[in-house]
């Protein structure tokens, strides 16, 4: 006797049409953030070397890359500065510059492109001399001044027309204190996305080359998440909330999707998943080789987040992926 089963669930695989059709998830340019970097000087874009085909932009070249990003339908970026050695310091004096390059950066974009939603990195790494999220001394990263310093950073940044911060930094008690800044500060609409689960993790090597911010000594491990944690995310996430976080994020991305599905179950507000520089290379590498197809695994691996419960999305694929949908 032949088994003819009444369940078939191919026949909703049948054809493009029919697969479209009842797809549970789906990419739109506006999903993403853009990642940019910047640095000082005119008329020079400088691919970063350990990530193909990414650039660090001048400020006039920056806004030509901002305007391409919305034209492609893209609708936030990130900013991240390339700080000269000479301006770095222990303290990070030159974050509260208010002229300095993240705040010329800033200004330059809310005046040219003032519907891009803009957000800022807040840590102290990429003005650090030690390479560090926080102040160092006798080689420990100290909290409470750090968070002091976070604070006006944050303030100095929505002075500049910031829409919304993002502490990348890790330190305890920073949301509360960088809302209360801006609060106080008659500045209660600019958001803060809140790097609420930090991974300690070796993907960021890429990021590091591409800011000259590698620790000068040592590593993260006292201030960035034990990659062996769960619940400790969840703890982070439910603080970060209870101070003022708008949007939490989960960060890296790919080797640590089950948490933005622990995160965006259990928490009712938006979540970011920040797919990585070392995530970017390595499929790069693995393309270069002949390994993999680039655009099938970047999608791939977009819809990925999408499916495990990411409401955003940082990745450097964003222009690529927004290129390849308007096709």
């Amino acid at each position: 006797m032949i088994v003819h089963p009444y369940s078939r669930p191919r026949r909703l695989r049948k054809s493009e049409a029919i697969r479209s059709l009842v797809q549970e998830n789906q990419i739109s340019a506006c999903d993403f953030i853009v990642p940019l970097f910047f640095m000082d000087g005119e008329n020079c874009k400088e691919e970063i070397s350990s990530m193909p085909g990414y650039f660090r932009f001048t400020l006039d070249l920056l806004l030509q890359e901002v305007k391409e990003c919305y034209e492609l339908g893209l609708r936030s970026v990130l900013l991240f500065a390339k700080v000269p050695d000479e301006l770095k310091d222990n303290t990070g004096t030159e974050s509260l510059n208010p002229d300095g390059l993240m705040q010329r950066a800033i200004k330059a974009i809310k005046e040219f492109h003032p519907e891009m939603y803009v957000m800022t990195d807040v840590a102290l790494d990429p003005y650090s001399s030690n390479g560090h999220d926080g102040i160092v001394e006798d080689g420990e990263i100290i909290n409470d001044i750090s968070v002091e310093i976070l604070g006006e950073m944050a303030l100095s940044h929505a002075q500049a027309g910031a829409d919304m911060v993002a502490p990348s930094d890790m330190m305890d008690g920073r949301i509360g204190f960088i809302r209360e800044v801006l609060e106080e500060n008659e500045f209660p609409n600019v958001g803060i996305m809140a790097y609420s689960v930090k991974y300690a993790s070796c993907f960021y090597g890429p990021f590091r080359d591409a800011l000259d911010s590698a620790p000068g000594f040592g590593d993260k491990k006292t201030y960035q998440m034990d990659p062996a944690n769960a619940e400790e995310g969840l703890r982070e996430c439910a603080l970060d909330i209870q101070e003022g976080a708008d949007i939490i994020m989960v960060k890296p991305g790919m080797p640590y999707l089950d948490m933005v599905r622990m995160v965006s179950d259990k928490f009712e507000v938006p979540v970011a998943a920040y797919q990585v520089s070392g995530e970017y290379s390595m499929m790069h590498a693995a393309a270069e080789k002949g390994w993999l197809n680039l655009e099938e695994a970047m999608l791939e691996s977009i819809i990925g987040f999408k499916r495990a419960g990411a409401s955003l999305i940082a990745s450097y694929f964003a222009k690529d992926i927004a290129k390849l949908l308007k096709k």
